[in-house]
């Protein structure tokens, strides 16, 4: 087994990302912001500081680096910090991560760069959405992760194959408590957003479960010296967050992607994650409906975790260009 590097440990997706691992047999090291608890080797570091950052993986000693700390929601901060911060942790991990001699190396990225919910209008080239769409985002987090992933590529071509890096878009994340009641990064429950599709139709009904996620990173970290160098992958459920089909609720919701959206019938999600399938064998393993049946009993007891990264940000105010309004159109899918 590999000895792994996680930044952004504490937050929503970083949280099941590192019990995942730690379950398959690695040995973690886990570094965020602030670390609430005296986990053993934890390490508290600002990854925005190129010398902490150099520190903090440099004394690691890691086999495999996966960040995914970050500014999570779009317009929850000036725009200029946004981008200055997200793309600085980009950067100062992956440069810290080459310069330790780390050989496996993955930067979370988002859907979001895919430019859906632009209010200059978005029409989709084809659903579902695929790796091979051309990015056109429209705002600094969407922007910051599309920098996240060329940052990746550069170090490839600047180092070749002596450093094998990945980049992967995840999807609208739920942790596990969120299956049970507890509000999504948008602040909704996952039954209000099956509910009201009006509260789903800004990310394109899209989903993942962070334990799914986890799993995805696993089986990339064990491939990467198997595939070719600086891919990029979509991570998501099989099916799409909703009830009706999408050929059904994009004309009401997207009408700008109704044509697009006319195969997508059934359960079939707007995003594909038939790479992740071919390349790494990778599905995932849990849906919507199983998990809403499970916790049956407890899906209306709302309940927050009160630990999360400090690059964690929350739903803006009302009001302004960080309101809700705002944060809807242009939802994170990469939240952690």
């Amino acid at each position: 087994m590999s000895r792994i590097l996680v930044t952004g440990s504490s937050g929503r997706l970083g949280r099941s990302v590192v019990e995942v691992l730690a379950d398959g047999g690695h040995e973690v090291v886990e570094v965020d912001l602030v670390i609430h608890d005296e986990r053993a080797g934890a390490i508290a570091a600002d990854l925005t500081d190129p010398v902490a950052a150099s520190a903090a993986i440099g004394g690691a000693k890691a086999d495999a680096v996966i960040h995914l700390a970050a500014i999570a929601v779009p317009f929850s901060a000036p725009e200029q910090h946004i981008l200055r911060t997200n793309a600085s942790l980009a950067y100062n991990v992956m440069q810290a991560a080459v310069d330790a001699g780390v050989r496996k190396i993955v930067t979370a990225s988002s859907p979001t760069v895919f430019g859906y919910g632009s209010p200059a209008g978005w029409a989709p080239e084809r659903l579902p959405l695929d790796e091979d769409v051309e990015p056109r985002p429209w705002n600094a987090y969407a922007l910051s992760k599309l920098l996240a992933e060329r940052t990746m590529q550069m170090f490839a071509a600047q180092r070749g194959d002596a450093v094998r890096l990945a980049a992967f878009r995840p999807c609208y994340v739920v942790a596990p408590e969120e299956w049970r009641g507890a509000p999504t990064q948008q602040g909704h429950t996952i039954q209000q957003r099956l509910d009201d599709p009006a509260l789903s139709a800004p990310a394109l009904f899209n989903y993942v479960d962070a334990r799914d996620v986890g799993a995805f990173l696993d089986t990339l970290i064990g491939a990467l010296d198997d595939i070719p160098n600086a891919q990029t992958f979509i991570v998501g459920a099989a099916d799409a967050l909703a009830r009706r089909p999408l050929s059904e609720l994009m004309p009401q919701y997207v009408p700008a992607a109704a044509e697009a959206a006319r195969e997508l019938t059934g359960t079939r999600p707007a995003f594909s994650i038939a790479k992740a399938e071919r390349m790494l064998g990778w599905t995932p393993a849990h849906d919507w409906r199983t998990e809403l049946a499970a916790n049956e009993a407890l899906v209306s007891i709302p309940s927050r975790t009160a630990v999360t990264s400090l690059y964690d940000a929350p739903e803006p105010a009302a009001g302004g260009p960080g309101s809700t309004g705002d944060a809807r159109r242009a939802e994170n899918q990469g939240a952690k």
